[in-house]
């Protein structure tokens, strides 16, 4: 089953942080393609482990969540946390994609700027959706 399959399932999980850290690790991926065009080799590297970040983080917060779900008592507080920590490091790798992104936007290669427009678009939006979910689950 593909990453799409198990967010369309009907399960709770994967869900909105797993989607926005393969959203900013899609950006990041951008970011190292377009750095090896522009050659920005440490640009590259960040991104690609910026990605490997970003996709880790994906499977963390599913889990996390899965583990809210499963909590009672107690438990449920520290479950929360973790699901909180969880979309907030999303937040912060996201931006740190934009922020490589952007750069290439006004230092890479011309050719292309649209695909560094894109990453450092899509980054912000993975980390603005990152940002509602710390919200919502510091409000528990």
């Amino acid at each position: 089953m593909s990453f799409l399959d198990e967010v369309a399932a009907r399960t709770p999980a994967p869900g909105g942080g797993a989607v926005a850290a393969m959203t900013a690790a899609s950006a990041a991926a951008l970011v190292s393609m377009a750095a090896r065009f522009s050659s920005s080799d440490d640009v590259a590297k960040a991104g690609d482990e910026l990605r490997a970040r970003l996709v880790q983080l994906a499977s963390d917060d599913a889990a996390a969540y899965a583990a809210v779900l499963a909590a009672r008592g107690a438990a449920r507080q520290e479950a929360l946390r973790v699901a909180t920590d969880v979309p907030r490091e999303i937040a912060t790798a996201a931006a740190e994609v934009a922020v490589l992104a952007h750069g290439l936007v006004s230092n890479g290669n011309p050719r292309l700027v649209g695909d560094a427009h894109v990453a450092e678009l899509l980054a912000e939006a993975a980390g603005k959706a990152a940002g509602v979910l710390v919200e919502i689950n510091s409000a528990g």
